[in-house]
C-alpha cells in the first residue's frame, strides 16, 4: 500500500483531481462550509485561551489547498485580525503537490497570506499549533490480517503468509482477527508530540469506534468502488471483477476504514489526550455550522443559499457523509 500511494510514481506523489472529475469526493470538495466550520473551531479554541492568536495552523494532507483556503476565507469574515498573527503551514512531502499548492494560494490570495511548506512533521517545530487533517488516517499504509496470517503481494499475486512479529505485537494488543491494522498511528502521534509543545489536532475520516472484524480494503477509480479481494484470485470466480489490482496500482486510490479505538489508543500511548469524538454531522454542528449558515443567509440571494444548502446537506445527512464520517479531536 505504501508503494501504491507514496512510492515512485505513487498515486499521491503527483497532482490528482478530487471531486467530480477525479476518483472520489471529500468533504472539502463538497462544500466550503466544511472548512468554514473548522475555521470557527480554530477561533473558538483561541478565544477559549487554549491556543494563542500567534499559533501555527498546520494542515496535513492538503491536496491542492482548498481546505486551508476555505478556512482562511472564513477567518477573514469572522476574525480578520487573526490573519496577521497566525502562521499557515502545509506538511507535504512531494514537490509537484507543493508547486500546485503554492500556485493556487498565489492565485487566491496573492501576497496577503504567507504559506510555509515542510516535507514532514520532523522538519518543523513550534510552541503551539492547531493541526487539521482530512482523510489522512485511511491513507496510512496498513497490514491486512487473517487469524495468524497477513497479506503479501508476490509476483503480482495476493497471498496470505505467516504474520510478522511487529504486526503480531499490534494485532495482539488490539485483539484483532480479521481486517486492516495500521502500524503508523503511534509513530505519527509521537512525531506530532515532538513537533509541538501544545496543540489541538482535528481530523475527519470514515470508519467506526470499533473494528469491523472484516475486510474493508477497497479501490476507488472514477467514483467506482472495487473491494480489493474482488481484484484478486483469493475469491471465487463469480465474485471477481474483470480487472485485477495490478490494473489500478498507483493509478487509483486505495483505502480502508479507520479503527478509531486503535487510533485513540495510539495517541494516548504518547500522552496525547482525546478531547472529543463524534460523527461528522454532530461535530460540524458543534463547531458552529448552523451559525455560519445564518450569516451566509443574510448576505446572499435565496437561490445561492439554496444551492449551498444542498451541498451542506451532503456533509451532514446521515445517508451521505453525516454518520459515515467521524471527527476525532486530540489535545496536548
Amino acid at each position: 500500500m505504501h508503494a501504491w500511494l507514496y512510492g515512485e510514481g505513487g498515486y499521491y506523489s503527483q497532482e490528482r483531481i478530487i471531486g467530480k472529475e477525479g476518483d472520489f469526493y471529500t468533504a472539502v470538495s463538497t462544500s466550503m462550509f466544511f472548512g468554514g466550520s473548522i475555521a470557527k473551531r480554530l477561533i473558538q479554541t483561541i478565544e477559549s485561551g487554549f491556543l494563542s492568536p500567534s499559533c501555527s495552523v498546520i494542515e496535513i494532507g492538503a491536496h491542492k489547498g482548498y481546505l486551508f483556503a476555505d478556512m482562511i476565507q472564513f477567518i477573514y469574515t469572522l476574525k480578520p485580525a487573526l490573519l496577521k498573527t497566525l502562521q499557515f503551514v502545509i506538511v507535504e512531502p512531494f514537490e509537484p503537490n507543493q508547486t500546485m499548492q503554492k500556485a493556487y494560494f498565489q492565485e487566491a490570495f496573492g501576497d496577503a497570506i504567507t504559506l510555509l511548506h515542510v516535507k514532514n512533521l520532523e522538519a518543523f517545530t513550534c510552541k503551539e499549533a492547531f493541526v487539521v487533517a482530512n482523510e489522512i488516517f485511511d491513507a496510512f499504509p496498513c497490514e491486512v490480517i487473517l487469524n495468524d496470517t497477513m497479506l503479501f503481494i508476490e509476483e503480482g499475486k495476493a497471498v496470505f503468509k505467516p504474520m510478522q512479529s511487529d504486526v503480531r505485537e499490534v494485532v495482539d494488543a488490539l485483539g484483532a482477527q480479521k481486517g486492516e491494522v495500521c502500524l503508523g498511528y503511534a509513530p505519527f502521534a509521537k512525531a506530532l508530540k515532538q513537533m509541538c509543545e501544545r496543540f489541538e489536532c482535528v481530523s475527519f475520516d470514515y470508519g467506526d469506534k470499533e473494528a469491523r472484524s472484516d475486510f474493508s480494503l477497497r479501490v476507488y477509480a472514477h467514483h467506482q468502488v472495487y473491494p480489493f479481494f474482488g481484484l484478486t484470485d483469493l475469491v471465487e470466480a463469480s465474485l471477481r471483477e474483470k480487472d485485477d489490482f495490478t490494473t489500478f496500482f498507483a493509478k487509483a486510490d486505495i483505502t480502508y476504514d479507520v479503527n478509531f479505538t486503535h487510533l485513540i489508543q495510539a495517541f494516548e500511548s504518547q500522552g496525547i489526550g482525546l478531547e472529543s469524538y463524534a460523527t461528522q454531522m454532530k461535530a460540524l454542528v458543534e463547531f458552529g455550522l448552523l451559525e455560519l449558515l445564518e450569516i451566509f443567509h443574510t448576505k446572499v440571494s435565496a437561490k445561492v443559499y439554496e444551492q449551498e444548502m444542498n451541498r451542506v446537506k451532503m456533509l451532514i445527512d446521515p445517508s451521505f457523509m453525516g454518520e459515515r464520517f467521524k471527527m476525532v479531536c486530540f489535545r496536548r
